[in-house]
């Protein structure tokens, strides 16, 4: 970083212009005059020091101490004050820091890890007062202006040093410091303060109009200055980038015209169990210490915790937030995608504090919704009343048809089994009806996966045979014909017990059943399987099965179904497979939603047996594992 553009005289001179105590400091120093620097150091004493030393300093450091021989850095349980040409010198590792650093370098260290582990024996001690902190210029990690790395160390963190890239980044990072840990004063105003509120509120409309890119900088910059607003502001910019991760947004919680979109996104961190720290009552202390109610608190956790959390936002906003579920609910998560960026220019802001609609992101069914490039496409749409231009649309992520079983998907795999019935013209919501177990309802979006994972077994549920495979199986619409019901994570496998429900399922169209068994052969197992049954008015039409090179046949099979022409014995299984698949989206429009089924949330319900009661003289065998803590 070069220096020769740097004022060192105005930059200085600034700081002490705008000084005043911190806010725990102003009842015990008042407005007592402190005079943070001294007079500068003629060359003469800054070459004296270079003798001493054997080292020409650092081009802005030696400028510095021409300036102010000296400074009162005053930083908050660090470094207070830096010594001036006279009073420097070298470290030397009184503490026998390098063994320590080196013995943790391993074989193949980082670049900036072996400067780090040599910065201890060479480096310049700066500081004359701290807090058992150190400021240390290292003429070991230079870069190309001359310019030495800082590191402050912290001797009663246990952390690494903080490093700064020069002298003069230090000084300005700690300016930036001076001026946020003062921002809790009410009289704590001047040129830079008015300087920095004015770009917050530039990166507001900034954002408001798409050009977050632009925004960012300005509120990174506000940030590092402690300006308030700005934190809030930046982390919705944050958060929309990495829909997962967790920012906080401070007193916004309590407030009513935020607490609907931020109250719940909030929530989302101990709703999925990330929260360790105290557990719910810590987290909840910490809401109802920002100005939120513990009830309301409460209610919202809960509501996010069992999947009853709805976005609801007023306006033609809310409207197509309401449909855009709707679509979102029976899987169609790329029609409500594009129902919601239709929409996004309607979003109006409910104070200048929300920029985006954040709280997309706590709503059950459509928060799974956002991906990164999703919430940089909200971020670049103008919104609320601001213009500009559109951005770039978001490809859609689901691939048309069935063959992305074949893939790797998120928390499915490659040789994952599934089964799978579709509904002919049946509304979703009827499929219970028909192949469910007795009184089944669907439940609220969840998690397919950890819904059947949190099933109970046949021998845990009073009334259930050991025999029954009854399966928790994911709810929605694959296109405009189809209904479906989907299991992807059971661990049953197609025996000779199997009956399919895709008569019981027909009964008032056709319905298509697809049982994928991937097992694998060992000595005394059976072969991967692959199952097809349709049938129409409660009538089985046709159907096949095969295992291995074995083909069970019935009725009259379309050509284009054929087993015979899409399982050869050359081709592979995951060959076969995929063809079959094509030729049932082609054949009959049958598809299934990827993005719903491996990463969304949707409705399920529990089916009737997929197998039957065993006949006289056949068997059949149930094994549960226990795991038991040592």
């Amino acid at each position: 970083m070069s220096s020769e553009s740097f004022n060192w005289p105005d930059f200085l001179g600034r700081w002490q212009e705008e000084w005043v105590p911190r806010a725990d400091e102003g009842k015990i120093r008042g407005q007592i005059a402190v005079s943070l620097g001294r007079s500068g150091a003629g060359e003469e004493a800054i070459t004296a020091a270079e003798e001493r030393l054997g080292r020409r300093l650092p081009p802005s450091y030696r400028e510095f101490l021409a300036v102010s021989d000296g400074w009162h850095v005053d930083q908050t349980a660090g470094v207070y004050q830096l010594g001036g040409a006279a009073d420097i010198d070298w470290f030397q590792d009184p503490y026998d820091m390098t063994p320590l650093y080196e013995q943790n370098l391993g074989d193949n260290p980082r670049e900036e890890d072996v400067l780090l582990a040599g910065m201890w024996r060479r480096a310049l001690r700066l500081e004359t007062d701290s807090d058992m902190s150190y400021a240390l210029l290292d003429p070991g990690d230079s870069d190309q202006d001359g310019e030495w790395a800082l590191y402050v160390y912290k001797g009663w963190s246990g952390e690494f040093p903080d490093r700064y890239p020069s002298f003069r980044a230090y000084m300005e990072a700690m300016y930036r410091g001076f001026h946020a840990d003062r921002v809790e004063r009410p009289d704590f105003e001047n040129a830079t303060t008015r300087a920095q509120d004015a770009r917050v509120e530039e990166a507001r409309l900034l954002a408001l109009r798409g050009q977050y890119e632009d925004a960012l900088p300005l509120l990174e910059e506000a940030r590092s200055f402690g300006r308030p607003q700005s934190a809030v502001l930046l982390n919705q910019l944050r958060h929309l980038q990495a829909p997962r991760s967790s920012h906080g947004y401070a007193n916004l919680v309590a407030d009513p015209r935020y607490a609907p979109e931020i109250l719940p996104v909030e929530a989302m961190g101990p709703a999925r169990g990330e929260w360790r720290l105290g557990g719910d009552d810590h987290w909840l202390g910490m809401m109802t210490a920002r100005g939120a109610t513990r009830k309301t608190v409460e209610d919202v956790l809960s509501a996010m915790r069992d999947g009853t959390h709805r976005y609801a936002p007023p306006g033609p906003w809310g409207r197509a937030v309401a449909e855009a579920r709707e679509l979102a609910r029976w899987g169609e998560t790329d029609a409500a995608w594009r129902a919601l960026r239709d929409a996004l220019p309607l979003w109006e802001a409910p104070g200048p504090l929300l920029i985006a609609p954040i709280g997309l992101l706590a709503d059950p069914v459509l928060g799974p919704l956002i991906t990164p490039e999703r919430g940089r496409e909200i971020l670049a749409t103008p919104r609320a009343g601001e213009t500009g231009p559109a951005p770039e649309p978001a490809p859609d992520l689901d691939p048309p048809g069935l063959a992305w079983l074949t893939e790797p998907a998120a928390n499915r795999q490659p040789h994952d089994g599934y089964r799978c019935v579709w509904v002919e013209g049946a509304d979703p919501d009827r499929l219970p009806a028909l192949i469910g177990e007795e009184g089944a309802e669907l439940s609220a979006p969840t998690d397919p996966r950890m819904a059947s994972l949190r099933a109970p077994k046949p021998h845990e549920r009073e009334g259930v045979e050991l025999w029954e495979d009854r399966a928790v199986v994911a709810v929605g619409r694959a296109s405009e014909a189809w209904a479906f019901a989907f299991d992807g994570h059971s661990d049953h496998h197609l025996n000779r017990l199997f009956q399919s429900p895709a008569s019981a399922a027909s009964l008032s169209g056709r319905a298509v059943v697809v049982w994928r068994d991937p097992r694998r052969s060992s000595p005394g197992d059976d072969p991967a399987a692959f199952h097809l049954s349709v049938a129409e008015r409660g009538e089985e039409l046709y159907a096949f099965t095969v295992r291995g090179s074995k083909i069970q046949r019935f009725g009259a099979i379309p050509e284009a179904l054929d087993p015979a022409r899409l399982f050869r014995p050359e081709d592979s299984e995951t060959d076969c497979e995929l063809r079959v698949l094509e030729a049932l989206h082609s054949e009959l429009g049958l598809s299934l939603p990827r993005f719903a089924l491996t990463q969304g949330r949707l409705p399920t319900f529990t089916t009737r047996s997929w197998t039957r009661a065993p006949r006289t003289g056949e068997g059949f065998a149930y094994a549960y594992f226990v795991r038991h803590r040592p």
